[in-house]
């Protein structure tokens, strides 16, 4: 049997279970001297002709011609070429040689294709190069001579090390002690453990992913909140997200009258905000500005923390465009993932928040910064927290490539299209904001109506019995470990915590931005509330990323259905490990988040 032989392909990972995918068997791989069984083929006519353009649907599925000729070419002796296209009377022609244009005109993208060579060595001489250099030079030869079975250990061993000097060596603050640090490295550490105990597979845990993960977590962490260049980066994103909502405000005066943006009314300062936000945010994605980004992020975690391309494409995007519109991008990968990058790409989707609603976030009050910190640290945190509570054990699909497949069958025709695309779908989850808000608030307020009204035939009046109460109990414990102050906040933290939980983090951040309740929270109980409320994690978003992954492959539905809880438990924790990071590491909480007007 020649080395072609139709056996299992040879899997990439260890530790894994053969896939039962067709897709992945070589013996589904049609290997002979030609490419097709025609009377052309068998007279050495090697032709390989692909209908395009034949109808005037568009069709879902990718492209065949630039991807089936090497899987082929690769085995035949002569690596001939694929000839001309051959015209076709009713539609133009066949094959690659079609006459039919893409209606873009490719301006950026053209003058990029043309001037690529001196993008590249501007940028390997700017980045990659000492970047490498610098990597080849110190972490290479180091690692080479550690043993390899030492080497996790030891790894462990100095991230340990890592968060303990960062959190405890700095000088203590008002309300950020030591005893205080403690607790929220403790808390940390049940976190771990639960999860852990918890896991599915225990001995399948990949630790290399959530060791460095935790790393990389605590990193951005110390770079942010105790660095002065962290910080006046993330302070600049944050004014420049500030300075979109003045540009807001001037179409909102357009349509409206000068005085109303300076009402601070929700439905005039914050929606529109959301819809021109989104729109942006298509024009960029129709640029490809934002695929470049998305991209980077996703081969950083692809290369560091060994997941596969699928789980670090949805989890570098999920910060930019949101938990539905994140699993857009591998829509091709979806049907064939498998049950742990199922449940990583919906713990992505709720460890974190979008950019459209957090320009609604910052118009309300709360800090920029503290928001888009914790939005890029939970991009780590969800991989490491999602590979301890449900660990690989299958064979996947996108292992060894990253890749981010173009979309198609949504594609604009040019940047007017693509910016009033955005517009349209701005519009949409401006509208599905205020529905879900005004519908989720009026519901607890009749729930709180009846359980006040129950709660008097149980003499419980002062307080009075409220889902806010209920769930602050139920939270109590969860804002101790995150590191709350012990003077009268922790209760109070945890009644916002528990109302992201159970309506959204849109609520909770309202009212700890106006409700007067909230007004004398301590800087400290302030940031920490500020990072365990950025994240989709509650039950409104449980039905979303059921019905956005149920609509993108029917088939896994079920899956879906199954993973969906689970994911969203490991969410919720790996905002909450953002929390307890911050906690440890800011030493002048008052100077970095202050309370807003509104809450004073």
């Amino acid at each position: 049997m020649d080395n072609h032989s139709h056996a299992h392909n040879v899997s990439a990972q260890d530790q894994v279970q053969r896939n039962e995918d067709p897709a992945l068997d070589a013996a589904n791989e049609h290997v002979h001297g030609h490419l097709h069984h025609s009377a052309y083929a068998e007279q050495g006519r090697d032709v390989t002709e692909f209908s395009k353009g034949t109808t005037y649907e568009e069709s879902n599925i990718p492209s065949q011609d630039p991807h089936h000729q090497p899987v082929h070419r690769r085995h035949l002796p002569n690596g001939s070429t694929v000839p001309a296209a051959i015209p076709d009377a009713e539609k133009g022609s066949f094959g690659r040689g079609g006459s039919e244009e893409d209606p873009r005109t490719h301006t950026l993208s053209s003058f990029y294709l043309k001037y690529r060579v001196f993008f590249h060595i501007f940028i390997w001489l700017l980045f990659t190069g000492p970047m490498h250099l610098v990597w080849d030079s110190t972490a290479v030869p180091v690692v080479g001579f550690i043993p390899e079975k030492m080497r996790l250990p030891l790894g462990a061993v100095v991230v340990v090390g890592v968060l303990l000097i960062g959190a405890f060596a700095s000088p203590e603050s008002r309300d950020n002690t030591r005893d205080n640090r403690a607790v929220s490295v403790f808390g940390l550490a049940v976190i771990i453990f639960v999860m852990w105990a918890t896991s599915r597979d225990r001995k399948a845990i990949k630790w290399h992913t959530v060791i460095v993960g935790m790393f990389v977590q605590f990193i951005v962490a110390l770079f942010v909140l105790r660095s002065g260049a962290g910080f006046d980066i993330f302070s600049f994103v944050s004014e420049l997200a500030r300075d979109l909502l003045g540009f807001a405000d001037q179409g909102t005066s357009f349509l409206t009258a000068a005085s109303v943006p300076k009402l601070g009314w929700f439905i005039v300062s914050v929606l529109p905000a959301v819809i021109f936000f989104v729109a942006l945010v298509q024009l960029f994605y129709y640029w490809g500005i934002l695929q470049w980004l998305i991209g980077k992020f996703a081969v950083f975690f692809f290369w560091s923390m060994r997941v596969s391309g699928a789980e670090a494409v949805v989890a570098a995007a999920s910060p930019f465009i949101g938990q539905g519109e994140s699993a857009m991008l591998i829509k091709p990968f979806v049907a064939h993932l498998t049950q742990a990058e199922l449940h990583q790409v919906m713990c992505s989707g709720f460890a974190t928040i979008a950019g459209s609603v957090l320009v609604a976030y910052i118009a309300l009050g709360v800090n920029g910064q503290a928001l888009i910190s914790s939005c890029v640290m939970s991009i780590p945190a969800s991989l490491a927290i999602s590979k301890l509570r449900y660990p690989e054990t299958e064979e996947t699909l996108t292992t060894g490539r990253c890749v981010i497949p173009d979309d198609d069958e949504h594609r604009a025709a040019n940047s007017l299209h693509a910016f009033a695309n955005g517009a349209w779908l701005g519009l949409k989850i401006a509208g599905m904001i205020l529905a879900t808000l005004l519908c989720i608030i009026a519901f607890l307020g009749l729930a709180d109506g009846l359980l006040t009204w129950w709660g008097r035939y149980l003499n419980i009046n002062d307080p009075p019995l409220t889902v806010e109460m209920i769930v602050g109990y139920i939270c109590y414990p969860i804002a101790f470990l995150l590191g709350v102050p012990r003077n009268g906040d922790m209760l109070k933290v945890a009644q916002l915590i528990g109302t992201k939980l159970i309506a959204n983090e849109f609520v909770a951040y309202t009212k700890l931005q106006t409700d007067p309740a909230y007004a004398d929270l301590s800087p400290r109980s302030r940031l920490i509330a500020t990072y365990a409320l950025c994240g989709f994690a509650n039950i409104g978003s449980l039905g979303t990323q059921i019905g956005v992954l149920s609509q993108i492959a029917p088939e896994r539905g079920a899956d879906v259905s199954r993973l969906a809880v689970s994911a969203l438990i490991a969410g919720a924790l790996s905002t909450l490990t953002s929390a307890s990071i911050a906690g440890l590491l800011v030493t002048d909480q008052a100077a970095y988040f202050k309370p807003s007007s509104a809450s004073t």
